[in-house]
């Protein structure tokens, strides 16, 4: 099976992380959320598969492109 990275779309602070490595994601399901400019950004899945690890903390701040997760595809 091959890796994809999740990367963020957005500069923001990690607000919220709602999955945890080893959990079953579908295809634009909700991995963490991001706080920008007051409001709520999620980070959702690009593929369906097993999230392997997310690679920011709460309160973390982000920048866009950084690679934020990573899933191996099902």
């Amino acid at each position: 099976m091959s890796t994809f990275d999740v990367k963020s779309e957005i500069n923001g602070k990690v607000w919220k992380i709602v999955t945890k490595p080893g959990d079953v994601l579908e295809e634009d399901e909700d991995i963490l959320i991001l706080e920008s400019m007051k409001m709520e950004i999620p980070v959702a899945a690009p593929v369906e598969g097993k999230l392997l690890e997310i690679l920011v903390a709460e309160e973390e701040t982000v920048i866009e492109g950084q690679v934020v997760a990573v899933i191996e595809e099902a």
